[in-house]
């Protein structure tokens, strides 16, 4: 399991200002990618290898 002690997350810059169902990102630790829910910030978190979220954030770009 990572450790995720030290990530910083944040938001999508399109998630509304109203709070709702939002995915957090925390991209400052080394060698992964963690992923959260931001409704369930203690909750489990999904982690991506660098490489990989940068090829999903592309086909998800590429999609709208």
């Amino acid at each position: 399991m990572a450790d995720l002690t030290d990530a910083q997350w944040r938001k999508s810059t399109r998630s509304g200002s109203n709070g709702g169902d939002c995915v957090e990102v925390a991209g400052n630790l080394p060698g992964l990618v963690a992923v959260r829910d931001s409704k369930d910030p203690a909750g489990p978190a999904l982690t991506f290898s660098p490489a990989a979220w940068n090829s999903f954030v592309q086909v998800t770009k590429s999609e709208h």
